[in-house]
């Protein structure tokens, strides 16, 4: 199959709606978060029916638990260094953190064009987000929020190649993403509960909501699962960085922002990279051996 790497795309322009849609919602970012992990693990759990009780290992297990971790890393992240540092660090750390743990962990050793468009693509994603930023906060709380976004790009990839790994040795993929955010679910629903669900009763916040957890989180994860058959996890994480461009462009077009010239140079540097990253190594050899 060769639709893996349009999956993950797929996925990524999902999560690119997150901030959109949850612009229609009053509530507290942590208590957002943790609803629509809570809604989005308990389809995935579903979907997956009983696959999940034959694909929990304590490896997915421990996976569950990085999948909540991040949230609240996240979230952590962004209060004490800004949305703009925070976002920019946890996503692009994210696919260095994956082509690394897959590395030392399972042998994979990324390719040199792989490195190179992950790097253009993180720095294109640093120009985007940062290109209409405001400062940030000053201080120890800067280097605790980096701290902070660094181990969230780092639980990312942990969870990530964990997913992998089981779906390559045979673990069906909706029944991975199923153990590994149903257990998420589970971790996240007190956070939930603390954090009040008032909110939830005002219609706006619920079909939000619904959408936040079905859409930009079942859905997404679901063909995520689908794209990690066939796709490398590393090239996975480098095409995930598509999710800042797509907010950006709704942001654009729906909300009415204005891209600065560097975030649309960044916006350009990081489309051409994932496109240079979304062809297959093949495809290319292939093309050169055709060359007289």
């Amino acid at each position: 199959m060769k639709n893996g790497p349009l999956a993950v795309v797929g996925a990524s322009v999902l999560w690119g709606t997150a901030g959109t849609a949850g612009l229609l919602v009053s509530a507290d970012s942590v208590a957002l978060a943790a609803a629509r992990l809570v809604i989005g693990g308990a389809a995935l759990a579903l979907l997956a029916g009983a696959g999940v009780r034959r694909a929990v290992t304590p490896g997915l297990l421990l996976a569950a638990v990085a999948v909540a971790a991040y949230q609240l890393c996240f979230f952590a992240a962004v209060g004490r260094t800004g949305v703009a540092i925070g976002t920019v660090v946890a996503i692009g750390s994210g696919p260095v953190f994956t082509g690394l743990l897959s590395w030392a962990l399972h042998g994979r050793r990324p390719s040199g064009r792989w490195a190179l468009a992950t790097t253009a693509a993180v720095c294109g994603c640093a120009a985007l987000i940062a290109g209409g930023a405001p400062a940030a906060g000053q201080g120890g709380q800067v280097v605790s929020g980096v701290l902070f976004a660094l181990l969230g790009g780092l639980l990312y990839a942990f969870y990530a190649v964990s997913a992998a790994r089981a779906i390559e040795s045979g673990a069906p993929s909706n029944a991975v993403m199923g153990v590994m955010f149903g257990g998420a679910a589970v971790l996240m629903l007190p956070v939930l509960l603390i954090n009040g669900v008032g909110w939830l009763s005002e219609p706006r916040g619920l079909l939000a909501v619904l959408y936040l957890g079905l859409g930009t989180t079942a859905l997404s994860y679901f063909l995520y699962g689908r794209g990690l058959r066939t796709t490398p996890v590393a090239t996975a994480a480098t095409l995930a960085l598509a999710e800042p461009a797509v907010a950006a462009l709704l942001g654009l077009l729906v909300l009415g922002e204005r891209l600065a010239p560097v975030s649309i140079a960044g916006l350009v540097m990081l489309v051409l990279s994932l496109v240079v990253v979304a062809v297959p190594e093949r495809m290319r050899e292939t093309a050169l051996a055709s060359q007289p």
